[in-house]
C-alpha cells in the first residue's frame, strides 16, 4: 500500500480506538500476553499495536532452532533448579527471584502450548522433547512467529499491524494506552484502554556495530535490530521505574557476520579456543567452572583473548565429522540461513577450519539479562495501568522463547485482574494535540528544509556510545570520565534532535527511533555510571573500578523526574528466595 504522507498538520488524520487491553508489540510475549486475555475473559476487547507486520514480527520473526528454556521433569529438573541456574549464569545474580520463579512454574506449560498449536518440536527415542543443552529443547522453528500470530488473531485480538508506538496516554501518573502513527497510512493513531501491556523487545542500535565500517551496516547484530527500546523510551519518558540496565548484553558471535554461536558451541560441543590452540575457557576460567563458566565469562572470554595479544578466536569446529557438520549446516538453516550461504561464500569446510568468532554490540534485552522496567508479581510497572512482559521486563535473566512466552501470560493474567475495576476517564485532548505535534514535526519540516537525518543522528550517537560508554571497539571498557563524556555528548544530540527532518513516513519512524535511542542510552550510562564496580565483565567492565563491591549487591535502579528532565538513581535490596550458593546452578 502506497504511503499517505500529509504535507502540513491540517492533513493529518487521526484515529480514536477504544479497548479494555492493548498489548504494544505483537511479538512472542505479545502473543502469549493476547492469547492468555482471551481465554480469561473471551468478552475482552483486546488490542494489539504492531509496528510491523505480525505474522513475521520480533526477535522470533525468522525462526528458531531450540525453545532454550523447558524443564525436563524426568530429568530432575524443576522451577527451582531453573532459578538457580539463571542465578548462576549472571554470577549469582541480583536476580528477581520471585519473578523467576513464578515464571519457572508455567514454563513447561506455555511451551506445550506452542505444540498444541502446531510447532514441531524434535523428539528422542523415548518420546520426551530433545535437550540439546540442560534446559534447551531443539525445534523445527521456521514457523515459530506465524503460528503464535495465528493463534492470537483466532482468540479475536484486533491487530492493528505497522502502527508504530510513540507514547504513552497517561491521565496523571496512570496508564490508560498509548498512541502511534501508521507507517502506512499516515494517521495518528489514539488508543485508550483500561490496561496496558508494553512488549516492544529490547534496544538494539544504541551502540556501533563491529561491521559498520566496512559493511556499512548501522545494525549488524544478534537480536532482532527493529527492536529499538521504544518500549523502554515511553517509559522512561512517562516516569517509570527501571531496573539493571547497566547488565548489557554482550554475545560472541561469528565475526564479519554476526552468526550464531550456541548452536555450535552447545548444541554440537565445539569449544573456544585461541590463535594459540589454547581451549580458552578450560586455561583461563577453569575457577570459574570452564566451559560452564557464567554467560559473562565465555562471552567475554574471546575479546579478553583479543585484548591481550592471543587473537584472533574460534570455535573449534574441526572436531565434528561429516555427518555431524551436514547436522549443524540444517540446524543453521532453521535459524540463520545467511550464515551457512556466508560460509560457503568463503568456501569454508567448518570440518578442516574452526569458525572465527568476536563480540557483538552490546544491547539492552530483558529476555537474556535482569535490565528493563521494575515489575511487580503481575508483570505491573510502578506506573498504574501498564504492565510489562519479555524483553522489556526487569529482573529475570535468561527467560529466552518460552520464558517470554510465560511472562506474557502472567501480565494478562495481572492486566485482566486490573480491568475490572477501571473506568476510563474523558479524552485529554491536549495531551493528543502536543503529542501529534511532537511526532510529526521532522516530516512537516519539508523536504527542503537543511536539518539531520535520523541515520545521520544514529551514526553520531552510536559512535559515541561505542567509544566513550563501553563499546565493542573499547573491549566494553569504560571509566567515569569517559561516562561523564558520554552523557554531556548525549545531552547536546538530544537537543539537536529538533533539527531532525524526514521524507517520508519511514523516515519518520526512523527519526522518532533514534530520539527513543537516545532516552534509552541516557538512562544506561546513568546506571552504567551508578555501578562503581565491575560485577559482569564484559556485559559491564569498569576499568576503574575493576572488583566487585559487596556493597552494591542490590538493584540498581532509575526514574526520570517529570519536572525537571532529571535522571535520579536509588537502589532496591536482593532477595533471596532460593537457598544456597548464589554463584552454584
Amino acid at each position: 500500500m502506497a504511503q499517505t504522507i500529509p504535507k502540513d498538520f491540517n492533513e493529518i488524520q487521526s484515529e480514536m480506538i477504544e479497548t479494555d487491553l492493548l498489548i504494544v508489540g505483537g511479538g512472542n510475549a505479545g502473543c502469549f500476553a493476547a492469547v492468555e486475555a482471551k481465554t480469561k475473559n473471551p468478552s475482552l476487547k483486546v488490542t494489539i499495536m504492531e509496528k510491523a507486520h505480525i505474522s513475521r514480527s520480533g526477535a522470533t520473526a525468522a525462526g528458531m532452532d531450540a525453545i532454550n528454556t523447558y524443564l525436563r521433569t524426568d530429568k530432575g529438573e524443576t522451577p527451582e533448579s531453573l532459578v538457580k541456574w539463571s542465578r548462576a549464569q549472571v554470577g549469582g545474580g541480583p536476580i528477581r527471584e520471585d519473578l523467576a520463579l513464578s515464571n519457572a512454574k508455567i514454563l513447561n506449560e506455555t511451551v506445550d502450548m506452542l505444540e498444541e498449536w502446531g510447532l514441531p518440536f524434535v523428539k528422542d527415542e523415548e518420546g520426551h522433547k530433545q535437550l540439546r543443552g540442560r534446559f534447551d529443547v531443539s525445534i523445527h522453528g521456521e514457523q515459530l512467529k506465524p503460528i503464535m500470530a495465528e493463534k492470537a488473531m483466532e482468540m479475536g485480538a484486533q491487530v492493528l499491524n505497522r502502527v508504530v508506538a510513540t507514547n504513552l496516554l497517561m491521565d496523571g501518573d496512570r496508564c490508560i494506552g498509548a498512541m502511534g502513527i501508521g507507517v502506512r497510512d499516515g494517521k495518528f493513531y489514539v488508543i485508550r484502554a483500561k490496561a496496558t501491556i508494553v512488549s516492544t523487545g529490547g534496544a538494539c542500535g544504541i551502540y556501533k556495530s563491529p561491521t559498520t565500517d566496512y559493511s556499512g551496516a548501522h545494525h549488524q547484530t544478534w537480536m532482532c535490530p527493529f527492536n529499538v527500546g521504544t518500549g523502554y523510551a515511553m517509559g522512561i519518558r512517562a516516569g517509570a521505574e527501571m531496573s539493571s540496565l547497566e547488565q548489557r548484553w554482550v554475545a560472541t558471535r561469528t565475526k564479519d557476520f554476526s552468526g550464531p554461536v550456541d548452536t555450535l558451541s552447545v548444541a554440537f560441543g565445539c569449544l573456544i579456543t585461541n590463535a594459540k590452540g589454547e581451549r580458552v575457557m578450560q586455561v583461563r576460567y577453569a575457577d570459574k567452572g570452564g566451559d560452564k563458566a557464567a554467560r559473562f565469562y565465555r562471552l567475554n572470554a574471546p575479546m579478553t583473548e583479543w585484548l591481550e595479544g592471543r587473537g584472533p578466536t574460534y570455535v573449534d569446529t574441526t572436531v565434528l565429522s561429516q555427518e555431524d557438520a551436514k547436522d549443524l549446516r540444517e540446524d543453521l538453516l532453521n535459524e540463520r540461513p545467511s550464515f551457512v550461504l556466508f560460509l560457503a561464500s568463503r568456501g569454508h569446510d567448518i570440518t578442516k577450519e574452526p569458525v572465527e568468532i568476536y563480540g557483538s554490540d552490546p544491547y539492552i534485552v530483558g529476555g537474556h539479562t535482569g535490565s528493563g522496567y521494575w515489575v511487580d508479581i503481575n508483570r505491573m510497572t510502578t506506573t498504574p495501568g501498564l504492565f510489562a512482559a519479555g524483553e522489556t521486563a526487569g529482573g529475570n535473566p535468561n527467560k529466552f522463547v518460552g520464558g517470554c512466552g510465560a511472562e506474557g501470560r502472567l501480565a494478562a493474567r495481572g492486566a485482566v485482574e486490573y480491568v475490572k475495576n477501571v473506568k476510563l476517564p474523558a479524552l485529554d485532548k491536549a495531551q493528543v494535540e502536543k503529542e501529534k505535534e511532537r511526532v510529526f514535526a521532522p516530516l512537516l519540516r519539508g523536504p527542503e528544509y537543511d536539518g539531520v537525518t535520523g541515520i545521520e543522528m544514529e551514526e553520531r550517537m552510536q559512535r559515541l556510545m561505542d567509544e566513550y560508554a563501553g563499546g565493542i571497539h573499547q573491549f566494553y571498557r569504560m571509566n567515569e570520565e569517559r561516562l561523564d563524556h558520554a552523557l554531556k555528548n548525549l545531552k547536546m544530540l538530544k537537543d539537536q534532535t529538533k533539527y531532525l527532518y524526514a521524507k517520508d513516513l519511514h523516515e519518520l519512524m526512523n527519526a522518532l527511533e533514534v530520539i527513543d535511542r537516545l532516552d534509552v542510552a541516557e538512562v544506561l550510562v546513568h546506571h552504567l555510571k551508578y555501578r562503581k564496580e565491575t560485577r559482569w565483565p564484559g556485559w559491564q567492565t569498569r576499568m576503574d573500578y575493576p572488583d566487585v563491591d559487596p556493597k552494591l549487591d542490590c538493584f540498581v535502579e532509575s526514574r526520570r523526574d517529570q519536572k525537571t528532565g532529571e535522571i535520579q538513581m536509588s537502589t532496591r535490596p536482593y532477595e533471596q528466595i532460593i537457598p544456597g550458593d548464589r554463584t552454584k546452578p
